[in-house]
């Protein structure tokens, strides 16, 4: 790789003109020699900088509405040349091909286009086609042409430029990483938009599968200070944490976001419905309850883990207002995330100075379709994201006693709950409160023991006279494969009990809640969240 590369001859042709004058204006200064294209040319002339029409280089005029300027060998060539290689300067001597050093293109804006909302043409139309061959052609041939695929680039080249009368072999193979990965974060939002489109339910997985994302910011550090961490846009523009506004308050850690997400998008789950509000902890619900008043359904999910909702994360799914906030600021919480607070609600905030405020401007729709990835070792799995819900006429009364149209509407509330409790989840509701909540444990009875226990302390807390659990309901996100941990939420208080069913012993955990006097319902559903 040659060392320090000069830089005679440049191609510049963006999108995006932000610093475009500045840089181009430095290198005419240097003797750079610049080629250009449509917009770009045009805007270069205006400034008085010196260009020279690449369909002057190429013999053919930009074409077929400017799809059709710079796939041509005259550019092509010019960046894939090997310098120094006697078969390619041979063949540029004769089909006079002149060498093109600097490349500055950024692409048509198509993840701009899609999180606009526009047509399916309008989004076709700004897909690009002769950048990335460009910017690929460019980066592949590093070892002696630089590449810029955004503004922020061009300070680094002009740097190199002036300290080593060339572009310098370090940067330049940065700078090429950079390009590959921003062709590749490009393509995979094309992909993942066009097979949004066209997929149906029946489809096998595709054959590959594209993840892409352009930095949002650097984060401080990861789930812990020894690992680094930052966080990325896809053009998925699904409402949350990841694209929030932020008010006030510090910097976001990686666990605040990860936690904010998670609160948000089970407060999603009681979109258009009553006030509602979740405390989220370590990725978990420590408390979801419904109010008459944000603050009424505040108050109710903390009452359900004081303790663990110090320093949570909380989530509503209406505008913040001036007496919700004053409720959430009483202890010390790390997020706050809402659709909108009012000016009164702010005012609030802005006390505590340490609470970060996001603002979302709207709930995600839990029954959207979209993807969750996870990495393995060697690569990745992915599934279309949780989009199960139930209504009553889903649920199969399997016992002898039919639940109370009091015990069903708590179902329905624990349930969407447990959807977002780490499995093993158990979750014991009353009045669509939770009062329990037991997660992430390898036995469902011991979910069930630690979520009864929860309750205990909460009546110790709130000085009632029995656990909240007596007259309660249970959900359980999976099947109980044995009477024990139904018993187990019985003896707690619990009267009846929603999940999946399906187990080969359901016939006894069938029999087992009728001898209890439970009345039990199976969704056919599983909710597993691992």
């Amino acid at each position: 790789m040659t060392d320090v590369a000069p830089v005679r001859r440049a191609l510049i042709s963006v999108s995006d003109k932000s610093g475009l004058e500045d840089f181009a204006r430095a290198l005419v200064a240097r003797g750079v020699e610049i080629l250009s294209t449509g917009g770009t040319a045009r805007a270069l002339a205006a400034a008085g900088i010196p260009v020279r029409d690449v369909s002057e280089v190429t013999g053919f005029p930009e074409m077929m509405d400017g799809r059709v300027k710079t796939l041509h060998p005259k550019v092509h060539g010019g960046l894939l040349a090997l310098r120094g290689n006697a078969e390619h300067e041979a063949s540029m001597a004769a089909h006079e091909i002149g060498p093109i050093d600097l490349l500055a293109v950024n692409l048509y804006p198509f993840e701009a286009t899609l999180e606009s909302g526009a047509g399916f043409d309008d989004c076709v139309e700004n897909i690009d086609v002769g950048g990335p061959a460009m910017i690929r052609g460019a980066a592949k041939n590093h070892a002696h042409v630089a590449v810029a695929v955004e503004p922020e680039d061009y300070a680094a080249i002009l740097a190199d430029l002036e300290a080593l009368g060339g572009t310098g072999a370090a940067l330049r193979r940065r700078l090429a990483a950079k390009a590959f990965a921003r062709t590749a974060s490009y393509d995979a939002a094309i992909a993942t938009w066009l097979e949004a489109e066209t997929a149906r339910p029946e489809d096998p997985a595709p054959r590959f599968a594209a993840l892409g994302g352009r930095l949002a910011q650097s984060l401080r550090y990861g789930e812990n200070p020894h690992q680094r961490a930052a966080l990325y846009l896809t053009a998925d523009t699904r409402p949350g944490a990841a694209r929030a506004r932020l008010i006030q308050g510090k910097e976001l850690s990686y666990n605040n976001l990860n936690d904010a997400d998670a609160a948000y998008e089970l407060v999603a789950e009681f979109a258009g419905g009553a006030p509602a509000c979740v405390i989220v902890k370590h990725a978990n619900p420590c408390g979801v309850a419904l109010g008459g008043s944000l603050v009424e359904a505040y108050e109710r999910a903390h009452d359900c883990d004081r303790t663990s909702a110090f320093g949570g994360v909380v989530a509503v799914n209406r505008p913040l207002d001036r007496a919700a906030a004053e409720a959430i600021t009483r202890i010390f919480t790390e997020v706050v995330i809402a659709p909108e607070a009012d000016a009164e609600a702010r005012a609030v905030f802005a006390a505590k100075k340490n609470l970060r405020l996001l603002i979302a401007g709207s709930l995600p729709d839990p029954s959207a379709p979209g993807w969750v990835y996870k990495p393995v070792a060697g690569g990745f799995l992915r599934q279309n994201r949780d989009s199960g819900r139930l209504i009553l006429a889903d649920l199969k009364i399997v016992t002898k006693r039919a639940p109370t149209e009091a015990e069903l509407r708590d179902m329905l509330f624990a349930w969407r709950v447990a959807k977002h409790v780490k499995s093993n989840a158990i979750v014991y509701a009353k009045n669509e409160a939770t009062v329990g909540v037991g997660a992430g444990q390898m036995s469902r009875v011991d979910s069930t023991r630690i979520a009864a226990r929860k309750a205990e302390d909460m009546a110790e807390v709130l000085g009632l006279s029995e656990a909240p659990t007596r007259g309660s309901v249970v959900a359980s996100d999976a099947f109980f494969p044995f009477p024990d941990g139904l018993l187990t939420a019985a003896a707690a208080g619990a009267t009846a009990a929603i999940q999946p069913g399906g187990s080969v012993k359901d016939a006894e955990v069938i029999a087992a809640a009728d001898d209890a006097g439970l009345a039990m319902v199976f969704s056919g559903m599983r909710h597993f969240r691992h």
